[in-house]
């Protein structure tokens, strides 16, 4: 038999690609069974968002949050667990922020900012490591660990929100000393809310992708991830990289909640139910198939299906669940990946072969 490589850059694409057509139709088809028109729903849903400014400013701002929880589900995947605490950790950070911000009104913008920011990126590094530190000593699962942590820290932030911070359930808003708006961009935006978290989450992009790729600390995460056996035969701590990945993790989405505090809301409010941010964070993470620029452009794609569900809901009278229904579709369909790497197997070894291909004892003849 004549061995087949097929295009691996192919297989990669194709992923995403078909996650999405996928994800498109099944929605199609749910509409069609209760009665609405796809075609007319999914044209508000994405152009009405390319429509205006304002509705640009608004899906950037929403990708501005996956983009640091997908980075932060993606090094913990690399490094061989499952951290479904974003939310917590995203929702940490967010409190972590607001309370230093709060405490510290009349310090200049120039500190205040960075350190405020600083506290949302502890807070969630510390959180995380909670769960770290568990799998790594005792082997504890980081998937029930961080469940527990998720449910934990929404009841103490909406505890410390009504009771301790804040008034009426929610707190104030945070001094203009610790505002990340921007006023150009908000005015190009037409008063959308985006904000100076866009250039930082570009920023965290580049600087994940030279740490995963150019150095030594990235290398080992990755390795360990691979095979704890053969990387402690190396030398490498297992124990370390996994605390260190979920710090790593931690951090990123306790980021993301900290620009979510003082860019998107300027404050905290009681929450009926985790963030969003988190778990979408691990759509965002699987579309982009663990590649930097992939994760950028899923995080796009889902803030223009959060931001175009409005419109379907408005101008297409299509429930919002519809667009829930469009994006649960697509992580479904990324989780296909065997099936689609199989089918592209197939493929291309029935091409190698030919259709005049004959077999013999030694092989394949074409």
């Amino acid at each position: 038999m004549v061995e087949v490589k097929t295009d691996s850059l192919l297989k990669k694409l194709s992923v995403p690609l078909l996650a999405v057509l996928f994800g498109f139709l099944v929605g199609a088809i749910v509409m069609l069974v209760f009665g609405y028109n796809p075609i007319d729903a999914y044209s508000h849903m994405i152009i009405d968002v390319f429509a205006n400014p304002y509705s640009i400013g608004e899906a950037l701002t929403q990708a501005t949050l996956l983009v640091f929880t997908g980075l932060a589900f993606d090094i913990a995947n690399k490094a061989g667990f499952f951290n479904i605490g974003l939310s917590g950790q995203f929702l940490i950070g967010w409190l972590s922020t607001i309370i230093f911000a709060l405490q510290f009104p009349d310090l200049p913008r120039i500190a205040l900012v960075p350190l405020s920011l600083i506290a949302g990126t502890l807070g969630g590094a510390l959180y995380a490591g909670i769960a770290g530190f568990l799998r790594a000593y005792f082997g504890t699962s980081e998937v029930i660990v961080t469940i527990m942590l998720n449910h934990t820290i929404l009841q103490i932030s909406n505890y410390l929100t009504n009771f301790v911070i804040g008034t009426s359930s929610r707190t104030e808003k945070v001094s203009e000393n610790a505002s990340l708006s921007l006023e150009w961009l908000t005015e190009v935006t037409n008063y959308s809310r985006l904000n100076i978290g866009f250039f930082i989450a570009i920023v965290a992009v580049v600087v994940y992708w030279f740490f995963m790729k150019y150095t030594t600390t990235g290398f080992e995460i990755k390795a360990v991830g691979l095979n704890p056996d053969a990387s402690r035969y190396a030398g490498m701590s297992d124990k370390k990289n996994i605390i260190l990945s979920m710090l790593i993790s931690g951090g990123l989405a306790g980021l993301g909640g900290a620009i979510n505090g003082l860019g998107t809301f300027g404050n905290l409010f009681v929450l009926g139910a985790l963030p969003n941010e988190g778990f979408n964070g691990i759509a965002v993470a699987l579309l982009g198939l663990g590649n930097p620029i992939g994760i950028v452009l899923s995080a796009f794609l889902f803030g223009v299906l959060n931001t175009g569900a409005s419109f379907m809901s408005s101008r297409a009278g299509v429930p919002d669940e519809m667009a829930v229904i469009v994006t649960a579709s697509i992580v479904f369909f990324v989780g296909a990946y065997y099936l689609v790497e199989w089918i592209f197997e197939k493929i291309g070894y029935r091409r190698a072969q030919g259709p005049h291909s004959t077999e013999t004892e030694g092989g394949t003849e074409q």
